[in-house]
């Protein structure tokens, strides 16, 4: 089957959802294309229903019908809604990823990578009770699924490894070696992201939209003069030299 498709699809990591460009194309989508769309859109609407009412409380009926599909054409591309949630796990996951790579590859300094993470988390502050509501419905799917908790854990570890990369570059231009392990460092860095963002949806008063970014910026400061401190103090003291013997200079009487 073959048909005319006259938009692109897009992923936002700031809406936490699927989202369509404003990208205009023209073309004939072969076989694999056209189910690719497919997938595309049942994942979208999968992940807008997850957010409203919990993976739990949706049926596969229920996507279908928002996608404007039918059963066949998902289970055409998912086993079941188990899989279908693995599946979003992993987009989202690759899309931050992504996201954060693309970052740090356009900023030639810490502090330029500090302001791209400020304009990341102000776009997602438009949608971020949405996105945090199904970024804690797909954590509680897994939390009750013992055999889903390795993808879960995986997940989690591989954002790490962006932000120790990142982290990295700053103590390295910084010229200074990190005053504890990198993975450490990084797993603070995204458990007060994870805090943060909670904090922003319960009490947006009493948290601005870049408390994140204000906050890693304060630690690397602090991890920095740390470092510094640190190396300082190790540094030997150097031993005194000892003074030339003092000649006699009189002459006899």
């Amino acid at each position: 089957m073959r048909f005319r498709y006259s938009s692109a699809l897009g992923y936002s990591l700031v809406s936490g959802k699927r989202v369509k460009e404003a990208i205009t194309i023209t073309k004939r989508l072969t076989r694999q294309q056209s189910r690719q769309v497919t997938r595309e859109q049942i994942l979208q609407s999968a992940a807008a229903l997850f957010a409203g009412q919990g993976v739990s409380g949706t049926s596969v009926e229920q996507i279908v019908e928002a996608a404007g599909y039918t059963r066949g054409a998902f289970y055409g591309n998912f086993e079941g809604k188990h899989e279908l949630v693995l599946a979003l796990l992993e987009q989202r996951t690759q899309h931050e990823l992504e996201e954060i790579q693309a970052m740090s590859r356009e900023a030639a300094t810490f502090e330029e990578m500090l302001d791209h993470l400020r304009s990341w988390h102000r776009r997602r502050d438009e949608n971020l009770a949405s996105w945090l509501a199904l970024r804690t419905e797909l954590w509680l799917y897994g939390l009750r699924d013992p055999d889903l908790l390795p993808v879960l854990a995986d997940r989690e570890r591989r954002s790490r490894k962006a932000i120790a990369q990142s982290l990295e570059q700053g103590f390295t231009a910084r010229g200074v070696t990190t005053p504890a392990p990198v993975e450490l460092l990084a797993l603070i860095v995204h458990a007060l992201n994870d805090g943060l963002s909670i904090q922003r949806v319960l009490s947006p008063a009493d948290s601005g939209m870049d408390s994140v970014v204000d906050v890693v910026e304060l630690l690397m400061k602090s991890w920095t003069a740390l470092a510094r401190s640190t190396a300082t103090a190790a540094e030997p003291t150097a031993a005194p030299t000892a003074e030339p013997p003092t000649e006699n200079l009189e002459k006899n009487p």
